[in-house]
């Protein structure tokens, strides 16, 4: 009996099916693996070559063009947790990478099968990257992303400021781009690596360093709480440096804890003391009301509402001229002058001088002087001398450097800005012969007065010390005090202005916790240091031509 002939045919057909379809389904996986090879995503790989629309912020450059803040290229590590296999295991191996892992967090972000992305690990190191790819955990992937590097790290941070961890600026310069609409271009799209001309700005990053370790310094050799200096141009009003402390690492800004934040500079309001002798000087003599050659009685204290107006130890007890009330500091004669003057010439002073009012400029940290609610005529004798108005130090510089440089007031810049622009924003404070009585009078006090521990020899530093008794728990404290130095160099055809303070210092030279014997000598250490660097020419005088 023949065996029938369909039925290999019909096996050897099928085979023939089955084989087409492996073949068929090894070209279809070939083919996806090669396609998704020369197309993978760049958030599946490593850090790409050059991603061309990275969110990221224009270089920042001081006024020499070195670089103060630049973006570096990274990545972030995410998750795909409907993909995860084995949250327990994952989060396991990432503990071994990153030892301060929130395990709980991580484990729960996993294990949320309703998510389709959840980020694991903001801005990682190349050497973390590598070691988590090691690991091979499944879903785990990485998207390329731009970072804030400040290679000089704390020494500008209060003028820089920082970013938050998706690149946004957060306070200083950084915080004032965002402002002028670099935050704007970013949530268009338009702020690519290669899209942003870089920032320059009015620093200088060497006189920057020095003033930044003068700061940091005064901190343990004079025990403060706090400290701080600035550096202006008269003649432009451009922040050549400045410098608060406690401070931060722009990099890492969370790292010391918020006691730094804070730039005492022109975020934070003081009472300033005898530096406010200036302007009431000025106010005096600009009204023409109080002449360079009268005498005024500082034999006996003042006696006013309940209160006691008193010289300290050092004062001669006499009738003093306009010029031994301020090389002396005489609380006494200074407030006989503006009671001569009135309350009301004395606030509109004041408030030409922009000591009463927020101070304009591009730093977003500026904080508003505080006044009497109500000025009474003990408020006038008190601000005369430095108590009752608290005004930040930036702003009493720039104050102090109108009086000194033919009496205009020129508001602060962070940014460049030439002789001729600052002189189209130059308000008049007082007449140019007012000026140079100002002049003048801190020569005298930096040769013979409280200001003789701040010069430095063939630069000639002259100024106004200030000691401010400290307000605590609503009454003045004797131990406790607010130390500022105004000053400005070389005094007899001044360039820039200098100040700095002390904040509570517990220590001094000699011994002494005055302003002479802290404010002083920092500026002393600052101006030996970084007269040379900006090119001021050291005068010895005669002096020189005895010594050979």
């Amino acid at each position: 009996m023949k065996k029938p002939r369909g039925k290999p045919q019909k096996r050897r057909s099928r085979l023939g099916v089955l084989a087409a379809l492996f073949v068929l389904g090894y070209c279809i996986i070939c083919g996806k693996l090669v396609y998704y090879g020369i197309h993978a995503r760049d958030e599946t790989a490593s850090i790409p070559p050059g991603p061309s629309m990275l969110a990221s912020r224009p270089d920042i450059l001081d006024r020499n063009g070195q670089l103060l803040a630049t973006d570096i290229r990274t990545v972030s590590m995410f998750a795909e947790p409907i993909k995860v296999v084995d949250a327990d295991d994952a989060v396991e191996k990432l503990a071994s990478i990153f030892p301060d892992l929130d395990r709980r967090s991580t484990y729960q972000k996993l294990t949320n099968k309703r998510s389709h992305f959840a980020w694991l690990r903001r801005q990682l190191s190349p050497k973390q990257q590598s070691e988590v790819l090691k690991l091979g955990i499944p879903a785990i992937g990485f998207r390329p992303e731009v970072k804030r590097f400040y290679p000089g790290g704390p020494t500008a941070a209060h003028v820089l400021g920082y970013v938050d961890i998706d690149n946004h600026g957060v306070t200083g310069m950084e915080k004032y781009l965002d402002q002028q609409g670099l935050s704007d271009l970013a949530s268009a799209g338009l702020t690519g690596v290669n899209t942003l001309e870089p920032v320059k700005l009015s620093i200088d990053l060497r006189a920057q360093n020095v003033v930044h370790d003068v700061v940091v310094d005064a901190l343990t050799r004079y025990e403060s709480k706090a400290a701080g200096a600035v550096i202006l141009d008269i003649h432009t009003g451009e922040v050549l440096a400045m410098a608060s402390a406690p401070d931060f690492d722009p990099n890492d800004p969370h790292a010391t804890g918020s006691d730094g934040w804070l730039n005492r500079m022109s975020g934070g309001t003081f009472e300033m003391g005898s530096t406010f002798k200036t302007f009431s000087m000025a106010m005096a003599l600009d009204s023409g009301l109080v002449k360079l050659t009268d005498t005024f009685d500082a034999t006996k204290p003042i006696r006013i509402g309940g209160f006691t107006i008193h010289d300290d130890a050092y004062v001669p007890r006499r009738w003093l001229t306009v010029p031994e009330i301020f090389r002396h500091s005489s609380n006494i004669g200074t407030a006989r002058m503006i009671d001569i003057i009135g309350m009301d010439k004395q606030r509109e002073y004041l408030k030409r001088f922009g000591l009463l009012t927020r101070m304009e400029t591009e730093l977003p940290e500026v904080k508003t002087p505080s006044q009497p609610k109500v000025w009474k005529k003990i408020n006038s004798i008190t601000v005369s001398f430095g108590h009752g108005v608290a005004t930040t130090p930036l702003q009493t510089a720039v104050a102090g450097a109108a009086l000194v440089d033919g009496g205009e007031l020129i508001e602060p810049t962070f940014l460049p800005r030439t002789a001729e622009q600052a002189s189209a924003v130059a308000e008049r404070v007082v007449k140019p012969s007012t000026s140079d009585t100002i002049r003048a009078l801190f020569k005298l006090n930096g040769e013979e007065g409280s200001g003789k521990s701040a010069d430095v020899p063939g630069f000639h530093v002259g100024g106004k010390t200030g000691t401010a008794n400290k307000v605590i728990n609503g009454r003045y404290s004797h131990v406790l005090s607010f130390n500022a130095y105004l000053a400005a160099f070389p005094i007899q055809d001044p360039k820039y202005v200098v100040l700095s303070f002390c904040d509570e210092p517990r220590k001094g030279d000699h011994g002494m916790t005055f302003a002479t014997n802290n404010a002083a000598p920092m500026v002393h250490d600052i101006v030996a240091r970084v007269a040379p660097m900006l090119g001021v020419q050291p005068d010895f005088g005669s002096n020189l031509l005895v010594a050979y």
